[in-house]
């Protein structure tokens, strides 16, 4: 019996490429680096990976790009966002159910509060963790830590958490913290990427992730 729901922000619960892809070409302008064609593969991981990996900057210039990245984000970026069709539905009847919902994820708390707030989607959660400003609890792993430390479940409860996000790091973050995880293959995960990392199960659509939680 799942008692305890996590679910990713981004990619999950909301759609926010518009604002992050922006926010992005505002950060690599401003520092003079050449322009994606394509920024899904930069929804999903912390911002200083990304940054890192997709534009072969140095761990400094992550944190300079993360810096300007937020000064767009704070204001305009994370409204240009929007809600999967089916999920406010999806959160009313889990609630219903007594479900515990919580958001795990690796974008700043104060953010994702502010989204979650903007959608009317809060009233659905317990409690939303996610990263720091300053850096602290960027990792996946660590938020889903984090997350069942504040819920209070004990660990002989752990079989009832799962975790549902769209990218590896949600998957291979419940591993880590030996919880079941459900995949949804409608967000930004490249093709194959919850198949490889594993994930218990894969849900290809909001319909189907019902289906799962209410079966």
């Amino acid at each position: 019996m799942i008692k305890y729901i996590l679910f990713d922000l981004d990619g999950t619960l909301t759609d926010p490429y518009e604002g992050i892809s922006k926010c992005i070409i505002h950060a690599l302008k401003a520092m003079g680096f050449e322009l994606h064609k394509d920024y899904k593969e930069f929804i999903g991981p912390p911002l200083t990976y990304s940054f890192q990996n997709f534009c072969n900057m140095t761990y400094e210039e992550s944190l300079e790009a993360v810096k300007i990245y937020r000064e767009r984000f704070s204001t305009i970026g994370l409204y240009e966002n929007k809600v999967y069709d089916g999920i406010p539905n999806l959160l009313a009847k889990l609630k219903n159910q007594n479900k515990i919902l919580a958001v795990a994820t690796s974008k700043p708390t104060v953010f994702s509060q502010k989204i979650l707030d903007k959608f009317s989607l809060s009233q659905y959660f317990d409690i939303v963790v996610g990263s720091e400003l300053n850096g602290e609890r960027i990792k996946k792993d660590q938020v889903i830590s984090e997350c069942i430390k504040r819920l209070g479940v004990p660990q002989s409860n752990l079989n009832q958490v799962v975790m549902i996000g769209d990218r590896k790091f949600d998957i291979l973050g419940a591993q880590k913290n030996n919880i079941k995880s459900i995949g949804v293959s409608y967000g930004y995960a490249p093709k194959g990427e919850l198949e490889e990392n594993n994930a218990d199960t894969i849900a290809h659509s909001v319909k189907e992730l019902e289906n799962i939680l209410l079966s």
